[in-house]
């Protein structure tokens, strides 16, 4: 039971390892008629793919997605869809020095304690490059949104970057793609730069927080109790490589309002619909979203593989000093940003088709 599968209805099961020959998704649940092609999978694995600026790992690979099955004549046919990424710069004897040596502050020793067996090239299945896959399943989950929930956008952008923290007064979401922070901050992408230079040079990596917005989202996704989207969400956000904390809405912030600061006001607009005043609870509540923007946050950790030395042990228990040789990305935050938006794309198709089946047109009308 190894548990590579996540979702509902709209369901993605990923495969392969860091240094195998290849990996890939299997999608199941996917409607038929949806329109897509390999070309639309390319842009978002583009955004994702490493060796693209000197802030990302330099392990080139063109990260080119092939559709092997469940599409016919350009349109989904309602099987299940299988997708594969070849494996083309792999240099498994930079992970030669490791084979024996646990790397602090990774799953290397968790994996070895579980399964009596470890793929060192590169970490095997708890390496970051199994989010390749979990992109090329988004960008098919991003295809059927379009065409079932037109209105739905999903944008994610970095935050913070260590200590450095960009200033809401100065977001501007035409600059998130104009710099290789993902950054709505002008100035502080320029900051970041500056500091993730001396970081790389030096050996060291640093820890980012990505948010990742959907707007557009009907309200009614999501269920009481054990189906509510935003559990969904944090368990989607959690299980992507190296995050090890996740916040929808205010968050943990929450806890330092009042009952007044933090509930948002209900007002009818002129178009008949709920208008609110503010969106503290991040567009989802009691697990049901509420046409607001849903707002997910998750904060990435710095990268383990860096070329200072650290202390750990060997499988044979003996004491050693370890320095983790290879291309790495200092602040593996950066390419977490189209992994967070694929998984926003899976989670809210996966509602939008749970929502469909059981209620259909049955929700509450307001005026």
């Amino acid at each position: 039971m190894s548990l590579n599968t996540f979702g509902h209805l709209f369901r993605v099961t990923t495969w392969g390892e860091s240094h195998g020959p290849a990996l890939g998704a299997t999608v199941d649940g996917v409607p038929p008629g949806i329109a897509v092609d390999e070309a639309m999978l390319q842009v978002w694995m583009d955004q994702r793919k490493p060796g693209q600026n000197k802030y990302t790992t330099q392990r080139r690979e063109a990260d080119a997605v092939r559709i092997l099955s469940g599409v016919f004549e350009g349109k989904t046919t309602g099987t299940s869809v299988q997708l594969m990424i070849e494996n083309t710069d792999q240099r498994s004897k930079d992970y030669g020095d490791i084979a024996e040596k646990f790397r602090p502050g990774h799953a290397d020793i968790t994996y070895f304690q579980k399964y009596g067996i470890r793929d060192y090239r590169g970490g095997g299945r708890s390496s970051a490059r199994e989010t390749a896959a979990r992109v090329a399943a988004g960008g098919l989950a991003r295809a059927a949104l379009a065409a079932l929930a037109p209105k739905v956008e999903i944008q994610g952008y970095m935050v913070q970057m260590g200590r450095s923290k960009a200033d809401p007064a100065r977001y501007d979401m035409a600059q998130v793609g104009q710099n290789p922070f993902w950054c709505p901050d002008a100035e502080m992408a320029a900051q970041w730069a500056d500091e993730l230079d001396a970081l790389r040079k030096s050996g060291n990596s640093v820890g980012a927080v990505i948010e990742v917005v959907a707007r557009g989202v009907p309200a009614g996704l999501g269920a009481p109790i054990y189906g509510k989207l935003d559990t969904d969400l944090a368990a989607a956000m959690m299980s992507i490589n190296a995050v090890k904390g996740v916040e929808i809405g205010e968050g943990m912030a929450a806890a330092e309002l009042t009952g007044e600061e933090n509930a948002d006001e209900i007002f009818l607009g002129n178009d008949g619909q709920p208008v609110y005043s503010s969106n503290h609870a991040g567009g989802i509540l009691g697990g049901i979203s509420t046409g607001q923007e849903v707002v997910v946050r998750f904060a990435v950790k710095p990268t383990s593989s860096i070329l200072r030395p650290r202390q750990t042990i060997t499988k044979a228990g003996e004491a050693t000093e370890i320095i983790t040789k290879g291309r790495h990305d200092p602040c593996v935050g950066i390419r977490a940003v189209p992994v967070g938006e694929a998984m926003m794309a899976c989670v809210l198709l996966d509602h939008l088709l749970l929502h469909r089946g059981q209620v259909g047109d049955a929700g509450g009308r307001i005026g």
